[in-house]
């Protein structure tokens, strides 16, 4: 494409060009954003245990208490230990203290369930 010597009546092609080209790079980038999100979306990676004391900000004791006691997943291979993120994720949530909070529906149905009718006083 030629910038030098545009005229007015040129302009209508040079924006069609130009707006084609736009189209193109905004699907080019789609795409490898796409493929970047994929890459990401895989969870189910081994750790070694210097890597989950830093994800998890403790100790090796510490961690290794809690293997033989707070039942963190790990995975032995020969001499070596692994965890896979993912488990080490759900691990977490279900050592959560607060619950995620719920939705409308859920919180419905759990006061429904929560409450008690009472009892038909007896005509004596």
């Amino acid at each position: 494409m030629h910038f030098r010597n545009l005229t007015f009546n040129d302009l209508p092609t040079v924006v069609g060009e130009l707006c084609k080209r736009i189209e193109n790079l905004e699907t080019v980038l789609k795409n490898s954003l796409a493929v970047q999100n994929k890459v990401k979306e895989n969870h189910h990676v081994p750790m070694t245990v210097d890597e989950v004391c830093t994800y998890l900000g403790i100790s090796k004791s510490s961690f290794y208490y809690k293997v033989k006691h707070g039942g963190i997943p790990v995975i032995k291979q020969g001499k070596h230990l692994f965890v896979y993120r993912d488990e080490l994720d759900k691990w977490l949530e279900t050592g959560r203290k607060v619950q995620v909070p719920l939705t409308f529906e859920e919180e419905q149905t759990q006061m429904l369930a929560s409450t008690r009718r009472k009892a038909n006083p007896k005509n004596v």
